[in-house]
């Protein structure tokens, strides 16, 4: 069933759990990752990155094929863009059936970074469409911990109530991509941002943050947790230990399949981690 994440991240909150935001890459890995989710019968938010495009597959494809088959699960589906970088190509995942967009204007000065959103939010939310902006730095491992990067109580609220956004991606201490070691989060600021700010908090950078961070992430205060990079590097690792192992084998479908299953396994040690329930349709 193809949603809007409203009642998941309600649900959510209330639950104190939080619903996986998986990218997508290619129609592979979004028939595996909804095929866990039926599985696991276990809500889903299908995500397909802007800086993703075109290198496997284009915006309009990728549109088609989601929708088609976010409509045929059995479980509730939001199929999300992320990191959009411009309200233009926010505009267009909303006109091709995207039930969900993030404006990414991180990067740019307070009353910038909320005039572009709430753009963005007037056109989304006329078509029924919700939003996830973000302020605060999501950078790369190099300076997940400094201070200077974590979103402010103040920030968030600001933010949260001239832009009216649906979600607020904060920035407490992870990082994009992968890590030389676990990072250390600030569970302090997080308590204070889930206090103060009533819309739902969404963590960027999920990917190799340490189960113990995810899983109180997802337990104190984070309804949405973004993971890229895990699957990615799941889907890699077993191809390349079946090519150490029987070097002979050059078979499509072995590797095909193997990297199907790490993918899956991945998915569904992050549904644990982030204690996620069922959402009623």
């Amino acid at each position: 069933m193809l949603v809007t994440s409203k009642a998941m991240f309600e649900a959510a909150q209330a639950g104190h759990f939080a619903i996986p935001s998986a990218n997508f890459v290619d129609e592979d890995s979004l028939k595996w990752h909804l095929e866990v989710a039926e599985q696991e019968n276990l809500p889903i938010i299908i995500a397909l990155a802007e800086s993703h495009l075109n290198r496997l597959i284009d915006l309009e494809t990728a549109a088609y094929i989601a929708e088609y088959r976010a409509k045929k699960a059995s479980v509730p589906v939001v199929l999300h863009l992320d990191h959009g970088e411009s309200f233009e190509t926010c505009k267009k995942a909303i006109d091709l059936g995207f039930t969900s967009v993030m404006i990414d204007g991180s990067k740019l000065p307070m009353a910038e970074n909320i005039a572009l959103t709430k753009k963005v939010v007037d056109y989304a939310h006329a078509h029924g469409v919700v939003v996830e902006g973000e302020i605060g730095h999501v950078g790369s491992n190099e300076n997940a911990d400094d201070n200077d990067i974590y979103t402010t109580v103040e920030e968030a609220t600001t933010f949260a109530k001239e832009s009216q956004v649906d979600s607020l991606a904060v920035s407490i201490g992870t990082a994009h991509g992968l890590y030389k070691g676990t990072p250390k989060l600030n569970f302090d600021r997080l308590h204070e941002l889930a206090a103060a700010v009533s819309c739902p908090l969404v963590l960027h950078g999920g990917s190799n943050s340490g189960d113990d961070n995810l899983h109180r992430c997802a337990t104190e205060g984070i309804a949405k947790v973004n993971v890229y990079s895990d699957f990615m590097v799941s889907a890699a690792k077993p191809v390349f230990a079946l090519e150490q192992k029987e070097p002979e084998v050059e078979d499509y479908y072995t590797m095909k399949a193997a990297a199907k299953k790490g993918m899956q396994d991945m998915l569904r040690h992050v549904y644990k981690l982030f204690a996620t329930q069922p959402v009623e349709k």
